[in-house]
C-alpha cells in the first residue's frame, strides 16, 4: 500500500492506478517490441540496441521508440492491413472492380445514398 492507514479509498486509487500505469506500460511494450521485430529496416545490431534500451531503461526506452519511430508505426501499421485486406480479397476471390459494380446495383436500388457511394468508392480505390 502507498499510504499508512490499511484500506483506505486514498490507498484504493493509488493502487488502481499502479495498476492501470502497468498495464499501459505492459501494452505499449508489446507494441513497440511487436513493431521492432517486424521491421526489415533496422539491422540485428540496432534492434539488439532498442531492445538493451527497453529492458534496461523501460520507459525512457519506450518513450524514446515512439518519439523517434511513432509515425512510422501507423504508416507501417496501415501498410500491413492494406495488404491484409488485399490478401483476403484475393484469397476470397472478390476484386476491386466486383467490389466497386456490387457499389453500383446498391446506388442504383437507392440502398445507399450518393455520398455513401462516393466515400465507399474512394476507400476501394485507395
Amino acid at each position: 500500500m502507498l499510504f499508512q492507514g490499511g484500506f483506505t479509498f486514498a490507498n484504493f486509487v493509488a493502487d488502481v492506478f499502479a495498476v492501470f500505469m502497468f498495464v499501459l506500460w505492459f501494452w505499449l511494450f508489446i507494441v513497440v517490441t511487436g513493431d521492432l521485430f517486424r521491421r526489415h529496416d533496422v539491422s540485428g545490431i540496432g534492434k539488439v540496441c532498442w531492445v538493451i534500451l527497453l529492458i534496461v531503461l523501460p520507459y525512457i526506452g519506450i518513450f524514446a521508440y515512439l518519439l523517434v519511430h511513432g509515425r512510422s508505426m501507423a504508416e507501417r501499421n496501415a501498410e500491413r492491413a492494406k495488404e491484409a485486406r488485399d490478401d483476403l480479397r484475393r484469397v476470397v476471390g472478390f476484386s476491386v472492380a466486383d467490389e466497386i459494380e456490387k457499389l453500383d446495383r446498391l446506388k442504383s436500388a437507392g440502398s445507399i445514398t450518393e455520398a455513401e457511394y462516393t466515400r465507399l468508392r474512394t476507400s476501394l480505390v485507395q
